[in-house]
């Protein structure tokens, strides 16, 4: 009994000096870790180490431990999934478009807490902020979010394959009618085998029921506003994607599409275009690291070509929201807020290719000294404003998405006709926006 009693003591003893030895080894280091999930491309990781890196190294007392997780509808599903299992990160990087479903789930913090706080925004600083990405952040007019970074759509090309096909490689496609007598004139099969070596125009059709089906329907929307379209009507209850301007844009698709046979190109539209198997393609911003590395390709990046009615692309971007299982969301706020100071976003934009959201940075001596040396980077910035925002609705945004989506696939892919296609898109999706 008695030394039942001795070992227990002598356990006990162990523990209880383990747990003060922890104790004061967390007080020693006085580390906060921040988890921060991003769905960051590979081009971009080496910019968001040397930000991770640079935030660290500033704030001694925080280490960010950044996860990457797959975008599209998986980021979200994860997302949701974390917060009922009591899992969430301190800090994610998300699309506006899952707003709705992490404030329905009482997940993430109205930013007011912190730009309200002691350690808070300015009105001058929030105003700073370019409109259309702080607007991506709110939901029914509340700020939800605050935008990481900014970014556009536009078009790059291959100067080298312009020339050889009698193309001037300082004129890319100005208009749809261009588009399409350029692709037509840069789709060739070289070996008379009936299959294309070499396509003119990406047209970036994924399944509807995958992970890119939101990556699908921003391409997509540019197209629609071009024509003179509009994705709802103003009061968000009725979908507008199926009007004539609609029909336009996906035909447009369709043709280009069913001309160069593209059914038969099955590899990433950055890899085809690094091979030389791929003329235009459209990208964003954050792939710049990956064309720059391309030192035996002539490229270079314009603007979208003008619709029948104008000329339009979309501003859009990721922003970083704090969930409310953070148990350090002072310092979740303190990386956030440090992301979003003008040195730091100038710092970025210029590594990564994303484009800053404060609106000062574009008046910055070293960030206009970049731009002058990086024309691709700079007309990527110079559309900022003439970019669109995407419409915020209430509710089902993923799920309006994914119809959208399906008509796109149905009409390319799968053959059909355009008009049936956004019109039975759109009654279901008026069925989302009505309940």
């Amino acid at each position: 009994m008695r030394s039942t009693l001795v070992l227990a003591a002598l356990i006990l003893v162990l523990l209880l000096s383990a747990g003060s030895c922890r104790a004061r080894s967390g007080d020693t280091k006085g580390i906060v870790t921040i988890t921060f999930w991003h769905s960051f491309v590979a081009s971009t990781v080496p910019a968001l180490n040397d930000l991770i890196r640079r935030f660290e190294e500033e704030h001694p007392s925080i280490h960010i431990k950044a996860q990457y997780v797959p975008t599209g509808d998986g980021l979200i599903q994860k997302l949701v999934s974390a917060v009922q299992s009591s899992t969430a990160p301190d800090v994610s990087w998300i699309h506006s478009d899952f707003i709705d479903k992490l404030v329905a789930a009482d997940a993430i913090y109205p930013m007011k807490v912190f730009i309200d706080g002691p350690d808070g925004m300015s009105d001058e600083e929030i105003k700073d902020i370019n409109p259309g990405c702080l607007e991506a952040g709110k939901w029914r007019n509340a700020l939800y979010a605050l935008p990481m970074e900014g970014t556009s759509l536009a078009l790059i090309y291959n100067r080298g394959l312009f020339r050889k096909a009698g193309l001037d490689p300082n004129a890319p496609p100005r208009n749809w009618s261009e588009l399409c007598t350029y692709t037509r004139k840069l789709t060739v099969d070289f070996d008379n085998d009936g299959t294309m070596d070499q396509y003119g125009f990406h047209v970036p059709v994924f399944p509807a029921s995958g992970e890119l089906n939101i990556w699908m329907v921003l391409q997509w929307t540019p197209f629609l506003w071009q024509a003179g379209g509009q994705e709802f009507d103003t009061a968000r209850t009725k979908s507008m994607f199926n009007s004539e301007a609609g029909v336009q844009a996906l035909a447009l698709w369709k043709k280009l599409y069913d001309e160069q046979d593209f059914s038969r190109f099955g590899i990433a539209h950055d890899i085809g275009f690094a091979s030389g198997k791929l003329a235009m393609v459209m990208d964003g911003p954050w792939n710049l690291p990956r064309y720059r590395a391309m030192k035996d390709i002539d490229w270079a990046v314009a603007p979208l070509p003008a619709g029948p009615v104008r000329r339009a692309t979309y501003l859009a971007g990721e922003l970083l929201a704090i969930f409310k299982q953070s148990e350090h969301p002072k310092e979740a706020w303190t990386f956030v807020k440090w992301i979003l100071e003008p040195r730091i976003q100038a710092m970025f934009s210029t590594k990564s290719g994303y484009l800053p959201v404060r609106m000062s940075v574009q008046g910055m001596k070293e960030y206009t000294d970049f731009l002058s040396s990086d024309p691709a980077l700079e007309t990527y910035v110079r559309q900022m404003k003439s970019g669109e925002p995407r419409v915020q609705l209430d509710a089902h945004r993923v799920e309006v998405n994914r119809v959208l989506a399906e008509a796109i696939e149905r009409a390319t892919l799968g053959r059909m006709d355009p008009s049936k296609c956004l019109d039975e898109a759109a009654a279901k999706a008026d069925q989302y926006l009505n309940e």
